[in-house]
């Protein structure tokens, strides 16, 4: 079955939509199967955490083949019906936005409290004693780099891999989400996990930081700015790739993101990102989610197009290769 249809179909319903929590979602249940093979393999050791990422990517994989199997015996409506759910499941321009304004709606009702909250479902760092302006930093920041994660890099790989290359990116995604921290537990089980993330998504971040320095000028936003800040301050990040959507979008806002970030009770020096022109305010959160929908548009488009020319089915362009 052609794949560029049923994605186009998802990608609409993910902007309609969003991610509805009482709806089955794939993702939740990856979650499980990651869980279950912590279970069954943790040992605070590397070898344990290579056994457990290969049992998890195998498990995804055996279940997509088990999807793309019966989708063959289906009346075609049926199976386009299935794979353009699946591939909403994957995508998350919608919710980026929706759980980010949770945040901001607190912040302008002066919500000190639910806005720390709101954060912190989002974050990985301490918010508890953040001011506004460092609130809205982190908001800034993890709408860049999930811009990246579950937007630009879950299309990437539905346009390379199809459906099953979409279940494999969010099974490492979620497990270096889950196990890829620098703790007591998993620095040393979840090593593997956060490498082949930093790998994985090596290309999506990079394409994510160009598609949003042509986003700015969709968006009336400062792109040769975007574009100056990017390469200037695009390795100026612990990751290896979060630094590129980051820098795109301070250079496109006019803002410095960045710096001192508490981490498990320790503050963790990072460098900035960008110069310091204004300091945040709401203004800079509506600019950002301009961002937001324009490169996703864009990567849209752009994975559209290719599964469409290739007449890619559900294994992708790299499927029609033998």
């Amino acid at each position: 079955m052609d794949l560029a249809f049923p994605f186009l179909a998802a990608y609409f319903l993910d902007l309609l939509l969003g991610d509805p929590p009482q709806w089955p979602h794939p993702v939740r249940f990856l979650g499980r199967v990651i869980e279950y093979w912590e279970g069954v393999c943790y040992r605070p050791r590397v070898p344990a955490g290579i056994l457990f990422w290969l049992g998890v990517m195998g498990t995804t994989l055996i279940g997509a083949l088990g999807v793309l199997g019966a989708v063959m015996f289906l009346p075609h409506w049926a199976g386009f019906a299935i794979l353009a759910y699946l591939l909403y499941t994957g995508l998350a321009t919608r919710s980026l936005h929706y759980e980010s304004r949770k945040v901001e709606e607190a912040l302008s009702r002066g919500d000190m409290a639910e806005a720390r909250s709101h954060l912190a479902m989002i974050v990985g760092r301490d918010t508890s004693q953040l001011g506004p302006e460092e609130i809205r930093r982190g908001v800034i920041e993890t709408v860049a780099e999930n811009l990246a994660d579950g937007v630009v890099a879950p299309m990437f790989f539905t346009l390379l891999l199809g459906l099953p290359g979409l279940f494999l990116y969010k099974a490492a995604n979620t497990m270096d989400s889950m196990v890829g921290y620098k703790n007591y537990r998993y620095a040393r089980f979840g090593k593997m996990a956060a490498r082949a993330d930093d790998v994985i998504n090596f290309l999506p971040a990079r394409l994510t930081a160009l598609l949003m320095v042509a986003s700015a000028i969709l968006a009336g936003l400062d792109y040769r700015e975007a574009w100056r800040i990017l390469r200037r301050d695009a390795k100026n990040a612990s990751s290896p790739n979060a630094g590129w959507p980051e820098a795109a979008m301070a250079g496109a806002l006019g803002v410095r993101l960045g710096g001192p970030s508490t981490y498990f009770g320790q503050v963790i020096q990072k460098p900035y990102i960008g110069d310091l022109r204004q300091p945040l305010a709401a203004p800079h959160h509506r600019q950002a989610i301009k961002v937001l929908y324009a490169t996703s548009l864009l990567m849209a488009g752009i994975t559209f197009v290719g599964l469409y020319l290739a007449d890619a089915g559900a294994w992708g362009v790299l499927g029609l290769i033998r």
